[in-house]
C-alpha cells in the first residue's frame, strides 16, 4: 500500500506492520496530492503542487520519470490498462495526456472552465473521463484528440471520477454537492443517485467484481454501497 501528505511525502507499507518500508521523497516539501498504481504494479506515480507529476520504480525507489507541463499543480492521474500511456489533470483546467515510452505529451485537453478534480482512463483504453470543478464531467477520445461529450453532471465541483473496470460501460462521479451518480455512456444520462453522506465527497472508486463502489466524505465517514 501507498499513501501521500500534504508535507510532500509518499510512503510505502507493508500491510502485515505498522511502519512504513520506503519512504520517497522527491517532491518535498510540496504537496503531493494523490498517487496511482502502475498496472504492472512495480511503478507508482504521484501528483504533486509543484505542477508536475513523477513516476517511481518501487523496487529501487528511484525516480523514473519527472514531466513537467502543467501551470498550476497537478492533482490526479490515470494510467491506461496497459501502462503505456498516463492522463493528468490539473488544478489550471487542463489536462494531458503522456506516452511513458518517451516521456512526451501525446494529447492536450482543454475545455474545461475550472480546475480539473478527478480524471480515469476507460478499459477500452482510448476513452478518458475528466471531472472539473465546473460541475462538469468531460468524455475524450484519445484516438481523435477531442472531447466527446459533456455531462452537466452535479450542482457542485466533482471531486472525482471512475469508469467501471470490465468494460467501462458505467461511469460514476462524486461531488462536493453530497451525491454520487452512476451514468451510462450510451446515453449518459443518470441511471442512479446515491445520498447518503453529510458533507461533500472527496473520492470515489469501484471494486474489481463492478458490484460495489466506495466513497469518502468530509463527513468523516467512508461508505460502501452495493447493488439492492
Amino acid at each position: 500500500m501507498a499513501s501521500c501528505a500534504a508535507d510532500g511525502s509518499v510512503k510505502l507499507w507493508d500491510l502485515k506492520g505498522e511502519e512504513p518500508i520506503a519512504d520517497i521523497e522527491g517532491h518535498i516539501p510540496h504537496r503531493v496530492s494523490r498517487i496511482s498504481f502502475h498496472p504492472s504494479g512495480r511503478f507508482l506515480g504521484t501528483c504533486c503542487f509543484d505542477n508536475s507529476w513523477r513516476l517511481w520504480d518501487l523496487e529501487q525507489c528511484t525516480e523514473v520519470l519527472h514531466q513537467e507541463g502543467h501551470v498550476k499543480p497537478v492533482y490526479c492521474m490515470s494510467f491506461q490498462t496497459d501502462g503505456s500511456v498516463c492522463a493528468s489533470g490539473g488544478l489550471d483546467s487542463f489536462g494531458r495526456v503522456w506516452d511513458l515510452r518517451t516521456g512526451r505529451c501525446i494529447m492536450f485537453m482543454e475545455g474545461h472552465l475550472k480546475a480539473i478534480y478527478g480524471i480515469d482512463f476507460s478499459s477500452n483504453g482510448y476513452n478518458i473521463a475528466t471531472a472539473s470543478e465546473d460541475n462538469s464531467c468531460k468524455i475524450w477520445d484519445l484516438r481523435k484528440r477531442a472531447s466527446l461529450y459533456t455531462i452537466p453532471a452535479h450542482n457542485n465541483l466533482i471531486s472525482d471520477v471512475k469508469y467501471q473496470k470490465e468494460d467501462g460501460n458505467f461511469l460514476v462521479t462524486a461531488s462536493y454537492d453530497g451525491k454520487v451518480k452512476i451514468w451510462t455512456n450510451k446515453t449518459w444520462q443518470p441511471l442512479k443517485t446515491l445520498s447518503g453522506h453529510d458533507g461533500k465527497i472527496m473520492s470515489c472508486d469501484i471494486s474489481a467484481d463492478n458490484n460495489y463502489i466506495a466513497t469518502s466524505s468530509y463527513d468523516r465517514t467512508f461508505k460502501l454501497w452495493g447493488p439492492e
